[in-house]
């Protein structure tokens, strides 16, 4: 029997069988495609993301990846490659860019087609999972102590049986898993209707005067009609057409719609078109039982943002760390509850804010005089210009969704009645506020404070008249990983605002205080999930 089996092998899949690797959980991976990926559909690995490669020691390979490092990042608003610019954001390179204060880390593009090899490359390195591609779910049966996945080896033209400690379906917005569940989808299942194309032309930005972008936004007369993104930073791009017909568009529609956008006639070639729906959806419940669901298969939203796979990424760190504690046998049976509590807020909030940016993205309305060489037509593009770019800035910078999020409500975290500090979309505010991330602060050798986290729970002292030693011995009775670290410094003093934080295995704050609790080991329990208790504080 595999201890977790994973059905789905994009980077949430990959990143679940990879920390839960780290932590040594062995794990088996289903994937029903080769694995191969056509049509990238995110390209920006986000910087909570990126905390977690540092942990997991890729880092290097996502900022040696083929996406060149000196390839501007700006978003520009035009009427066409060869029209009028109506604004731009400039933004720096990946190589230019630094990490803001409050992390070690800085958000990187890493299109889906280059992180997802890193993610598998280092899933193999690790030696703990088996990974099936062609491999289809099928059905599944849940017993007592077991779930027994009916699968299909395309490979073999077998179907066999696996038995399993707990499933996590991985498997996207058409979720096998979660349809075998009777799980529902709550929100709005139509947005917009929109055709994606990847086209090759390694001479694009020598044929027009933009100078090198990221992203590109096309207004008309109309509005906003479509984007084109440098999605290799070399010859390959990737357009999307919106507010398309159901059925999608034609091959000449296509074609003509890349004409559009460049202004004038020039060789390409297209490799993929996808027709697609944005959605706006969040699963009623994030698992049952021994099932969970993570990533598009939990929670559907616009990429107007580049928050879907991030939130992927969160969910499979999440769930990662509390099936190790179940099947090491430390964790209590509100652990797996709490999943759903922590990341189902998470994935709505970050669902709303990803229409709301679609909503800014297709703010400009009809416009008659946009392109007319007028006065009128200037002064037009002016306003227009000068509205759209305060608009979008709200897209650009996002610091605060990224990292200040909290699981307060969840009922393995030992709440305050205080409120949170407000976080803002771009601006973030450190805090040690049980269920927020626990802050960074620089140590010595190029060590951060998160460099401590991950491998069990971590009591930070900042006080060393605080004797930490009831707390380990109430881990070490319940088997609890758990270990003790002295920061007695002024600025960890400042940033971890208490003199004890007791940090979990996500690096997410499970308890803080400036005495030791009168019975650390209830402490332990509730953040273990052994107690009986409802969220709050």
């Amino acid at each position: 029997m595999v201890p977790v089996l994973i059905v789905g092998g994009g980077p949430v899949g990959l990143a679940l069988a990879g920390d839960l690797a780290w932590r040594g959980i062995p794990s088996t991976l289903l994937e029903r495609s080769d694995g191969s990926i056509y049509q990238p559909r995110m390209d920006m690995v986000g910087i909570r993301t990126m905390e977690h490669a540092r942990r997991w020691g890729i880092v290097p390979d996502v900022e040696t990846s083929p996406y060149p490092r000196d390839y501007p990042q700006d978003n520009v608003y035009l009427t066409s490659l060869s029209g009028w610019e109506l604004g731009r954001e400039r933004m720096p390179s990946m190589g230019e860019d630094k990490p803001p204060p409050a992390s070690p880390q800085k958000r990187e593009r890493c299109p889906q087609d280059m992180f997802d090899p890193i993610l598998r490359r280092w899933v193999e390195r690790q030696g703990r999972t088996t990974l099936r591609y062609r491999t289809e779910l099928l059905a599944l049966r849940r017993e007592p102590d077991r779930v027994v996945a009916e699968v299909f080896d395309h490979e073999t033209r077998r179907a066999e049986s696996i038995a399993a400690r707990f499933v996590v379906g991985c498997d996207g917005a058409g979720s096998t898993v979660r349809e075998l569940l009777g799980i529902e989808m709550l929100g709005t299942p139509v947005l917009t209707h929109t055709t994606n194309v990847i086209f090759r032309d390694p001479d694009l930005v020598k044929r027009h005067d933009k100078g090198r972008a990221y992203r590109h936004i096309f207004v008309g007369t109309e509005g906003t009609w479509a984007t084109i993104v440098a999605i290799n930073g070399a010859d390959r791009w990737r357009m999307s057409i919106v507010r398309t017909p159901r059925g999608g568009l034609s091959d000449e529609e296509v074609r003509a719609a890349i004409v559009r956008a460049a202004g004038f006639e020039f060789p390409f070639e297209v490799l993929s078109v996808t027709h697609w729906t944005r959605r706006e959806l969040v699963a009623e419940r994030y698992g049952d039982g021994r099932v969970f669901i993570a990533g598009d298969a939990a929670h559907v939203m616009s990429p107007t943002g580049g928050f879907g796979m991030n939130t992927g990424i969160g969910d499979a760190v999440d769930v990662s760390w509390k099936l190790e504690a179940l099947l090491n046998g430390w964790g209590g049976p509100q652990l797996a509850a709490s999943y759903t509590a922590e990341r189902r807020p998470v994935a709505e909030r970050n669902v709303r804010e990803s229409s709301a940016n679609l909503a800014r993205m297709l703010s400009p309305g009809h416009n008659p005089a946009l392109c007319d060489d007028t006065p009128e037509g200037a002064a037009t593009r002016a306003r227009v210009g000068a509205e759209f770019s305060a608009a979008m800035r709200h897209e650009w910078y996002t610091l605060g969704l990224h990292l200040g999020y909290t699981y307060a409500s969840s009922p393995v975290i030992c709440g305050e009645a205080a409120e949170p500090p407000v976080q803002e979309n771009a601006r973030y505010v450190p805090t040690t506020y049980p269920g927020s991330r626990a802050p960074h602060v620089w140590l010595d050798r190029g060590r951060s404070t998160l460099d401590l986290f991950g491998r069990g729970f971590v009591l930070v002292r900042t006080d060393p008249t605080h004797d930490a030693r009831a707390f380990a011995g109430a881990a070490e009775a319940r088997g609890v990983p758990f270990d003790t670290v002295l920061l007695d410094r002024d600025d960890v003093r400042e940033r971890y605002e208490r003199a004890l934080v007791l940090v979990r295995p996500d690096g997410h704050v499970a308890w803080r205080g400036d005495a030791l609790p009168a019975d650390p080991g209830a402490v332990l329990d509730r953040v273990r999930g052994a107690a009986e208790v409802t969220a709050g504080p």
